[in-house]
């Protein structure tokens, strides 16, 4: 018996879809472990998430209002704006794993 083989079409459906992790780092400063923890998030984001991300870094400092705003009361502390649901993780991010599964990855 012959086999028929479906011909796919070229398109959209073709083209990987690549989800963007939105993040947003609070800081104080440079304080050490703020330095800290823009060191280890880089490290994680080059590892794990390569270009699949954006970062915005807010230093509570020079942007207090806006650390208000938001309900950030430690520095520094790390949240994850989309995909949902959204996270947070507080202190200087040196236990990948935590972060890892705040952002919803895997090692």
């Amino acid at each position: 018996m012959a086999r028929k083989h479906k011909q796919r079409k070229a398109g959209a459906a073709d083209v990987p879809v690549t989800t963007v992790v939105v993040m947003c780092l609070y800081v104080a400063g440079k304080a050490p472990n703020s330095v800290k923890a823009i060191a280890n998030l880089q490290a994680i984001c080059r590892r794990y998430l390569k270009d699949g991300y954006k970062l915005e870094i807010v230093d509570v400092c020079e942007h207090p209002r806006r650390a208000l705003a938001d309900g950030v009361v430690v520095t520094p502390s790390l949240a994850k704006v989309s995909p949902g649901p959204a996270s947070n993780v507080i202190g200087n991010l040196s236990d990948t794993g935590s972060v890892l599964a705040a952002l919803g990855l895997h090692a």
